[in-house]
């Protein structure tokens, strides 16, 4: 996917952990991963630390306590394979970033929605994938 299809923050019903609905962020196409606004604050905020030269890639490993685990790290442009999915996300006030996942992942985190919670327990990025038909009590692993 080229940079000129780039992602608009799209108003979708997002749910919170109190149940309540924020605007959440997706690709026009309807791919990639949906962010919540939290969780896109966030993101922004750290690709403010982390600098204009790399991009977010997320994706999924063998490992966990469910059979696999959900990989997100920030990682070189010069890393992005030819074969990767890339989507670009606009936050509000915040510059552009860069999403990227590679296609044997995205088969298993398609529609996928990435939240952020800053509670002291069970706080932090939370993954919540509709393919999943198991996940670990920690939301970092889970079975298809």
């Amino acid at each position: 996917m080229s940079p000129d299809l780039a992602t608009q923050p799209t108003p979708s019903s997002a749910p919170t952990q109190a149940g309540q609905s924020t605007a959440a962020h997706t690709a026009r196409d309807g791919k990639g991963i949906l962010i919540s606004e939290p969780a896109m604050r966030q993101l922004a905020a750290l690709v403010r630390q982390e600098g204009t030269e790399k991009v977010l890639r997320v994706g999924v490993r063998s490992g966990g306590c469910s059979g696999m685990s959900y990989t997100m790290d920030f990682v070189e442009t010069g890393d992005i394979r030819n074969d990767d999915e890339r989507y670009v996300y606009e936050p509000a006030d915040s510059p552009s970033f860069e999403v990227v996942c590679d296609p044997k992942s995205l088969l298993y985190i398609y529609g996928m929605q990435l939240d952020f919670s800053s509670a002291l327990i069970g706080g932090g990025f939370n993954f919540s994938n509709p393919n999943a038909t198991q996940t670990c009590g920690c939301g970092s692993s889970f079975a298809v």
